[in-house]
């Protein structure tokens, strides 16, 4: 492969028809409009072009679209069940105590309460302490404030699942 060649990752995302691209774009963050932006900027050079529309098009969701996008996430500590993905990113929290277990469910909802929707931080590579502690400092913030720190949190998942999506072996 030459320095110019689009990875083969990249390549075959780049060839998916358009309802399998979509698909597998939801997959990365729930929101039709995020998708759909990502999904007009086909075919992408480089991986990085993927990052940086993806980046973009979080940078102008509406809040509308980040409910959007945060309705695909559940609360941590508490993957789908089933779903590789949510436990995956929230393997910090599978080997925690009941206690702190117990302790983040009353944090998600106090949270959920006060923002009306799930506490979101990108999971990956965070112990359940360092979760726990996050939403402890973040439930203080206007929502004004959290929805940026959502936002930019957000960004940071759909950089790691785009990732996986074009470097997985199809």
């Amino acid at each position: 492969m030459t320095s110019t060649s689009t990875p083969p990752g990249l390549a075959r995302f780049n060839d998916l028809g358009e309802s399998a691209a979509l698909a597998a774009l939801h997959e990365a963050c729930a929101s039709t409009e995020w998708a759909r932006r990502l999904l007009a900027g086909r075919p992408y050079a480089t991986v990085e072009d993927l990052y940086t529309a993806g980046d973009a098009a979080m940078a102008e969701l509406t809040t509308a679209d980040l409910q959007e996008a945060m309705a695909g996430h559940p609360p941590i500590g508490r993957p789908k069940p089933g779903d590789p993905t949510s436990a995956r990113e929230q393997r910090g929290m599978a080997g925690a105590s009941e206690e702190l277990k117990a302790e983040m469910l009353e944090l998600n909802l106090a949270y959920q309460e006060k923002f009306g929707h799930v506490f979101l931080i990108c999971a990956t590579g965070r112990t359940g302490e360092q979760m726990r502690d996050a939403v402890k400092e973040r439930i203080g913030n206007s929502p004004e404030q959290e929805r940026e720190i959502v936002r930019t949190e957000l960004g940071k998942i759909n950089r790691i699942r785009l990732a996986r999506l074009v470097e997985e072996d199809a």
